[in-house]
């Protein structure tokens, strides 16, 4: 969805976007099984100007000891981290109009809300569909009130007018 909304405004900046597989686990497998998949694509197709990756923060606290290594490994790999806090589900209702402050307690309120809110919300929705309710005034409300999208935005030429 991202990549639709950049090509509107721009063609500087591609996007390639790699789903981790499995995901939703252990944070720290998520960023190894990224790093390797993104060493993989630097060898086929050359290098990249940025890294990132999304995370979701209901997930940490299971094991403190594999947190504790998240950091140091993506930045030794420069890797963004862009914490979805608790789930992808709430970062994407912060995109909604009037929810930007909503900071739902867990996965399971995150998905309510978003389903009561957007009630054509499916957990996997394809970008195509998510643009009929996420717009670029939606990325950028989300991203006043989530700094490392905002970095990140600010990194790929995001649309800011």
């Amino acid at each position: 969805m991202l990549s639709r909304l950049i090509d509107t405004q721009h063609r500087r900046t591609h996007l390639d976007i790699v789903l981790v597989q499995p995901g939703g686990g252990d944070p720290l497998a998520i960023v190894e099984r990224a790093i390797r998949l993104m060493r993989e694509r630097v060898r086929r197709f050359g290098a990249y100007a940025g890294r990132a990756v999304l995370l979701d923060a209901d997930k940490l606290g299971s094991n403190p000891e594999r947190d504790r290594k998240i950091e140091p490994l993506a930045q030794r790999e420069g890797l963004r981290l862009i914490w979805q806090d608790p789930c992808h589900e709430a970062l994407l209702l912060r995109h909604l109009n009037g929810c930007a402050a909503l900071r739902p307690v867990d996965t399971a309120r995150a998905a309510e809300e978003l389903q009561r809110r957007c009630a054509n919300y499916r957990k996997g929705m394809a970008a195509l569909r998510l643009a009929n309710f996420i717009d670029v005034r939606g990325v950028l409300r989300a991203a006043a009130v989530e700094p490392a999208l905002d970095d990140f935005l600010t990194a790929i030429e995001f649309p800011r007018d």
